[in-house]
């Protein structure tokens, strides 16, 4: 499958040093080690380029190829890099000019440099303002790197952690010194760290909601398309592989358990990521998390992981299910053969979670429950929890 979106071009340039996610060390992936500058940064370094390279427009600083470059567990991978600089200021909704950048420089052969290079449409710049907490503004910090490509090598394959599908970082790109100096250019506040690019393995370039230029529940239509899904019965695989690896996100934490010995437990959870802009759709249905920097280990004792089950549940939830209400909309639009919403949930539930070991469904009453157990088997830390009610 290609992907569609706005081709750009960037120069590759070799990177002087690149950190490798475990699983990825013995492959050859030239293309992985090299970080990637569009035309406006590129008089900020006197590195010659290896060449140059065409991507698609990802996000607001991430770049992807259109074809597919790897297969990882069955999947198709394409080629992201994260933190190729931004075409607005931090603090604006209007493209950057070069003079917008040359009046932050003291140096001045690089101003100079800038000042002389013809304006870029649509320049990209990435600069030293403190954007989020571990993340300059176009760029990626090297501790958020660190903690993206940590959460990676948790994973029991490349790309699941016990069922969680992830977009796993490959490789952490470190920038030359001279780029470094960019730093200098902030408004407020200062990024103080090392600045690196990420490269990484996506499934598609298709959002849930934000972040894409069609998403799954802005263009429902579209996604169905670009993913060949020309059947009923392709639908029904779409819904159930949605439904599967979407489950698995209510469920990180005890996907993810580990028993300190202390009388506290360790999982992964959410901080400042979101199921609406930080996660991508394999053509498949499957949800693969992408913004990996965003999850962390956390210790909670025993008498508080229910409620800590229950918070990470409702959390994402709601955009969930909205989601796959999105998808079955469509499918009864173009196939018909329309079921009813709660019968045809529940056997889809049934079907996505029939092989999956952390939970089991329990009819109660009139209700369907999940009962959630996790990969330790400590049956103190259980939770049912009801995902449907018939009545």
């Amino acid at each position: 499958m290609r992907l569609h979106g706005h081709p750009i071009t960037l120069s590759a340039y070799k990177a002087p040093q690149v950190q490798t996610n475990r699983y990825f060390q013995q492959l050859d992936l030239p293309e992985f080690e090299r970080f990637y500058l569009p035309e406006s940064m590129t008089p900020f370094t006197d590195l010659s380029p290896l060449g140059q390279k065409e991507f698609l427009v990802d996000d607001n600083r991430s770049v992807v190829t259109r074809d597919h470059v790897l297969k990882v567990d069955g999947v198709d991978f394409y080629q992201n890099v994260k933190g190729i600089g931004s075409t607005t200021g931090p603090f604006s909704r209007k493209p950057f000019k070069k003079t917008d950048i040359a009046g932050f420089l003291k140096n001045g052969l690089i101003k100079s440099r800038i000042l002389r290079e013809r304006e870029v449409p649509r320049p990209r710049y990435f600069t030293g303002e403190m954007w989020s907490r571990g993340s300059p503004y176009g760029i990626q910090g090297l501790d958020y790197a660190s903690i993206a490509l940590k959460a990676a090598e948790m994973a029991d394959t490349p790309t699941s952690i016990h069922g969680f599908r992830i977009c796993p970082i490959v490789k952490i790109i470190h920038l030359p010194q001279d780029l470094q100096e960019v730093r200098r250019i902030y408004w407020y506040t200062q990024f103080k760290g090392p600045m690196v690019q990420e490269t990484r393995l996506v499934p598609s370039n298709v959002r849930i909601y934000f972040h894409s230029d069609k998403t799954l529940g802005g263009d429902t239509s579209w996604v169905f398309d670009l993913f060949q899904i020309d059947s009923n019965e392709k639908a029904f695989e779409f819904e159930t592989n949605f439904l599967k690896s979407g489950m698995a996100i209510l469920t990180l934490f005890v996907r993810s358990m580990k028993d300190e010995g202390d009388g506290t437990f360790s999982g992964l959870d959410y901080y400042d990521v979101f199921l609406d802009k930080d996660a991508l759709l394999a053509p498949d249905g499957t949800i693969f998390w992408a913004d990996l920097e965003g999850l962390e280990l956390f210790n909670f004792r025993k008498k508080d992981l229910e409620e800590k089950m229950e918070y990470q549940i409702h959390r994402s939830r709601y955009e969930f299910l909205y989601a796959y209400e999105q998808i079955e909309i469509e499918r009864i639009k173009r196939f018909g053969n329309p079921i009813d919403r709660k019968v045809h949930f529940a056997y889809l539930l049934k079907e996505a979670l029939k092989d999956d070991d952390i939970i089991e469904l329990v009819q109660d009453g009139t209700s369907l429950n999940l009962d959630i157990g996790n990969i330790l088997g400590e049956k103190s830390a259980r939770k049912k929890f009801t995902i449907l009610d018939f009545a």
